[in-house]
Order: structure tokens, then C-alpha cells, then sequence
């Protein structure tokens, strides 16, 4: 048996990554997009693109409109469902809220909302002996608490306080809802924007203070825009969140 040509498998990727950029130059609020647009997307030339167009339109992943713009194709829709189906929250979140406690030392929760309250759905503890007790399950307010907060920002709760979570992307609670407990917040987005819930960092008030939450807020918005991607949301307001709060310093 001979062996596999380097050069021919390296343009095999190569154009696999080609076909990619066409698939992913589609933005969400995007409907259709002519071959002009791709290609300033893609960098790709003209006579590429309508090669490997072609085939993507073969696999139903492309589809070619009668006024010659291009769309998402069916098989996209088909791939999506089929993930989503076989979408485990936890096997996605318990990972990089493991890789959160191990940066910071402190506990990492999720929570979801549930009508009038929020409800911790995954939970990992920090190895403090001293640390933030809560237990997976456990129903708490939304009106107070890092975590409670920031499920009302992105949920669309009116207000100046809302309004500025949802600018900078976190929350941040001491104290609050109780005296001893400090804790930062970050949603959590899933498909077509979804907020699927948000990420607590939260620990006692005597190790939690503005210090740390500008020490782990790099970490934590790079677990949460992780956790965004994997669930099939978009990523880049999160990212250009944490770029922008970087650059004030």
C-alpha cells in the first residue's frame, strides 16, 4: 500500500478550511449574500468561490437563489437539529466551570430562571473550607445577587442598572444578597441569541473584592464565550466585551 501524498492532503484541508470560510462568512442577520459579498468576506477569489460553491449546493449546505445570491442550505438546519439533540448541558458547562474554579479558588455556579426566581442547574465547589454553600437545585430571588441580576439584564429588564450589565456584559454583587457573599455574573447565549443562563463566580465577601473580580474577569468572560460557542451562540459581543474593558484598564 503506498503511502498518502503530503502535498495532495495538505490542499485537501485546504480546501475543507475554503469551504468553512463560505459557510461561516454568514453572519446572523444575514438573509442572503451575493458572490461579491463573499468574497470580500472570505478573501477568496471569484472563480473559488463558485468552484467550491458548487459543491456545497451538491451537499445541500449552499443553496443558489434565483437572483443569483447564495443562503444556508437545508443540510445546515439538519446538522444543527442533530446537534442540538444531542446536547448535554452539563457535559459542556461542569468542564469549563471546573477549569473557572481551578483559575480562581472559588465556587462556579449556573443558573437558569424559572419564572420569578433563578435555580442553581450546575454547581462546582471550591476547595475552601470556608466558601459559598449552594446546592445544585436550590431556588433563589432574581431581584438580588450577581446572578439573579444579571438573568433580569438579559432578559430585558428595563433600567439604568440593567442597561449597564448589559453593556459591559457582567454583574457584580457584594454583599447583597447576603452580607457575607460576593459574587460576579456573565450570560451564557445559545442559538439565535438565546440566554441560556449565567455563570456565578462567588465566594465569602473577605476574599471577593473589586481586586479579584478584575484578576478572574479575563477568565471568566473567555469561559463564558466558550460555553457560548459550544452551544451553538455567538461569541464576539462577549469578546469584544472583554477587549473593551481591557482597553480602559
Amino acid at each position: 500500500m503506498s503511502a498518502e501524498n503530503p502535498v495532495r492532503k495538505e490542499e485537501g484541508v485546504a480546501v475543507i478550511d475554503r469551504a468553512c470560510a463560505i459557510l461561516f462568512a454568514f453572519r446572523p442577520e444575514d438573509g442572503a449574500l451575493t458572490l461579491a459579498e463573499l468574497a470580500a468576506r472570505t478573501g477568496l477569489y471569484k472563480s473559488t468561490l463558485l468552484r467550491l460553491a458548487g459543491a456545497l449546493i451538491q451537499h445541500r449546505l449552499l443553496l443558489r437563489l434565483d437572483d443569483g445570491r447564495y443562503q444556508l442550505g437545508p443540510a445546515t438546519f439538519m446538522l444543527g437539529a442533530l446537534y442540538q439533540r444531542s446536547l448535554n448541558l452539563g457535559d459542556i458547562l461542569l468542564p469549563i466551570m471546573r477549569e473557572l474554579v481551578q483559575a480562581s479558588g472559588e465556587s462556579v455556579s449556573f443558573y437558569v430562571r424559572d419564572n420569578a426566581v433563578r435555580v442553581c442547574l450546575h454547581r462546582v465547589d471550591s476547595s475552601h473550607v470556608v466558601r459559598h454553600h449552594v446546592r445544585e437545585g436550590d431556588v433563589l430571588p432574581l431581584e438580588t445577587g450577581s446572578g439573579g441580576r444579571a438573568l433580569l439584564a438579559f432578559g430585558g429588564e428595563p433600567g439604568e442598572a440593567f442597561e449597564r450589565t448589559r453593556r459591559d456584559y457582567y454583574c457584580m454583587s457584594i454583599g447583597e444578597r447576603d452580607r457575607e457573599t460576593a459574587g460576579v455574573s456573565m450570560p451564557v447565549f445559545g442559538v439565535r441569541d438565546t440566554l441560556c443562563g449565567v455563570l456565578t463566580l462567588a465566594g465569602p465577601s473577605s476574599r471577593i473584592d473589586q481586586a479579584f473580580v478584575e484578576q478572574h474577569l479575563n477568565t471568566l468572560f473567555d469561559c463564558a464565550a466558550r460555553a457560548t460557542d459550544a452551544l451553538g451562540g455567538d461569541s464576539r459581543a462577549l469578546r469584544e466585551a472583554k477587549r473593551q474593558h481591557a482597553a480602559r484598564g
